[in-house]
């Protein structure tokens, strides 16, 4: 009697483990889908706190050697010594960083009566807000990096209709003193 009993018993349960496993599976591939694209958007942060600070460091500072002198112009973008090809170079990890948007404020602009640098935008139309006026505008030139990345995740993510991981625009400014 016993042993019909254990029978009937492990008939009764073998099917549970594969009902449970089907249930939690969406769940964890949800879990770790959300975590892939969570560290992307940590790496793309990295990266656009990165790109504007070392061009604004840039076009203040030059070129590394005294023999070659001057200060690197803005752009184009496609020119080896500008700000703007600096910036995209530090960007060159991400994808489709070739549609970030980069605004450069140089002194070799011209500046304005507030004391900041004039500025250009690549690709040329794009948008950002103006310049803070520079608080000493007659001691110091206000240069400025601006970039503008959107971010799509790697995996996209959706359960029952609803986006979980949506598009995302991040907006990165750096600003530094030069003197005058």
């Amino acid at each position: 009697m016993r042993a019909i009993w254990r029978r009937m018993k492990h008939l009764r349960d073998s099917g549970q483990s594969l009902i449970e496993t089907a249930l939690l599976i969406p769940l964890v591939l949800l879990i770790t889908f959300n975590a892939v694209n969570f560290g992307y958007f940590y790496f793309v942060a990295l990266h656009l706190s990165a790109a504007p600070r070392s061009g604004v460091e840039y076009s203040i500072q030059g070129f590394s050697t005294p023999a070659a002198g001057g200060l690197p112009s803005a752009g184009p973008t496609t020119t080896a010594t500008s700000v703007s090809w600096l910036v995209y170079q530090d960007m060159s990890g991400l994808s489709n960083s070739s549609g970030a948007k980069v605004q450069v404020c140089t002194k070799l602009l011209g500046t304005s009566a507030a004391g900041t640098a004039k500025c250009t935008q690549f690709p040329t139309g794009s948008t950002f807000p103006a310049p803070a006026a520079d608080p000493e505008p007659n001691t110091f030139v206000l240069n400025r990096v601006d970039v503008s990345y959107t971010v799509t995740p790697l995996i996209p993510v959706a359960a029952f209709g609803l986006t979980l991981t949506p598009s995302a625009t991040f907006h990165r400014q750096v600003s530094m003193r030069a003197m005058d």
